[in-house]
């Protein structure tokens, strides 16, 4: 089984378009929540959510390739550009075929099925619908595009596992990596589902916040006061590849991946299970990969999506995992992005690497009073980050359908 070493990072985040603005603003604890611009609101039960600020898709590409992408695959292509620059990856000089791209997503195009179904239902019946509209609008499409533009020709694929697809992808790719059938994968997930059928739709499922008078709270993970997640957008990548073929190629590397733990609650649509049974059983599956025990974990980034129920059966597996008062610091980064579906656990994976690198877990802002069961039990990150020596982190997720992955990085040693 080979290592797999992580080389380059790439984040499109609500509160930063790029690593570095998005760990700076992690670090000071901002929200990237706002009212929503991207349509008219008003008639809506919840008006606000995280989105991406600034982004201007015509410095990326030319305006005859705006018009073939959805958003959420330009997204992908931005962050997979900076994760590339950001491992000073010379494609020219590798085996194509041997690199892939392992890409995850939830809603896929649903703006652009939106729009065009849209317009046809207002028109007479005559059908005029883009050309692009098919490719624009299926979930796979942004892993085949990345493929296309750099001409890899290796294991290329989407994950659909909802909240879970990018974490899913990323313990994919390291699979693939370890088992020997690549030696690089693009890895990541990308969302653009601040629409009117996804905000409507999760409303009616009860599982947004509405603290609409207060909105850059209304993400509190923990917190006694939880009412739901916030809807945020974005997208996340990480080069994964490895050791020897980084060695040969001499990349800087950023950290290591070790651990992956792929189940299911197999209990409901919707909702986790209320002891956190699949939980319980990923980071399991992912610490006995790793080969290490629960005290060796340093940081968890919990999904943590400030929802009531999810929240607590989260924290009731953390408990059976990892025992009372742990070696591991918590904390929860969608109290600052919201939560980006399947994009989420992308760029969260930025996140447990950043703390790795730096020493620093970032913190859970908004968290007044942790839910009283627990507050006693772990150390929470809360308002401010925490200086702390980081060799493992743990990242997990938790996806409509019961779907679980829990992924776990080193503080990389030769």
């Amino acid at each position: 089984m080979k290592r797999v070493v992580i080389t380059g990072l790439g984040a499109l985040t609500p509160i930063g378009n790029n690593v570095e603005e998005y760990w700076n603003a992690l670090m000071n604890g901002v929200s990237g929540a706002g009212l929503i611009t991207k349509f008219d609101a008003a008639k809506f039960k919840i008006r606000f959510a995280c989105e991406i600020k600034n982004f201007n898709p015509q410095n990326l590409f030319e305006k005859n390739e705006i018009r073939k992408y959805d958003l959420f695959t330009q997204y992908a292509l931005a962050v997979a550009d900076e994760a590339i620059k950001n491992a000073n990856i010379n494609f020219e000089t590798l085996n194509r075929n041997r690199i892939g791209v392992i890409w995850g997503a939830g809603d896929g195009g649903v703006s652009t099925f939106e729009e065009q179904f849209g317009e046809f239902k207002a028109g007479e019946g005559t059908p005029r619908f883009n050309p692009f509209f098919i490719p624009k609008r299926i979930i796979n499409i942004a892993s085949g595009v990345i493929s296309i533009k750099y001409g890899l020709r290796g294991i290329t694929y989407t994950t659909a596992a909802a909240c879970s697809a990018s974490n899913t992808a990323i313990i994919d790719a390291f699979n693939y990596i370890q088992w020997g059938k690549a030696d690089m994968i693009i890895a990541g997930g990308s969302e653009a589902s601040i629409t009117e059928s996804s905000i409507g739709g999760f409303n009616a499922s009860k599982a947004l916040s509405t603290l609409n008078e207060d909105f850059s709270k209304a993400s509190r993970p923990f917190d006694a006061t939880r009412d739901g997640f916030v809807l945020g957008e974005g997208a996340g990548a990480l080069i994964l590849e490895s050791y020897e073929h980084a060695i040969q190629r001499n990349a800087t590397i950023l950290a290591e991946i070790v651990g992956g733990g792929l189940a299911a609650d197999a209990y409901h649509l919707t909702g986790t299970h209320p002891e956190g049974e699949g939980a319980v059983l990923g980071m399991n599956l992912a610490l006995e990969e790793a080969g290490i025990n629960p005290q060796e974990i340093d940081y968890i980034n919990a999904h943590a999506t400030s929802t009531p129920t999810g929240d607590l059966s989260e924290l009731k597996a953390i408990e059976k995992v990892f025992g009372i008062q742990p070696n591991a610091t918590i904390s929860a980064t969608k109290s600052m992005t919201g939560h980006l579906l399947g994009g989420a656990r992308a760029v969260e994976a930025v996140a447990c690497i950043k703390a790795i690198l730096e020493n620093r877990i970032p913190p859970t802002i908004n968290t007044q009073q942790v839910e009283p069961e627990f507050a006693n039990k772990f150390d929470f990150t809360l308002g401010q980050p925490q200086n702390k020596i980081i060799n493992y982190a743990m990242s997990n997720t938790f996806g409509f359908g019961g779907h679980i992955a829990t992924s776990i990085f080193k503080k990389f040693k030769e």
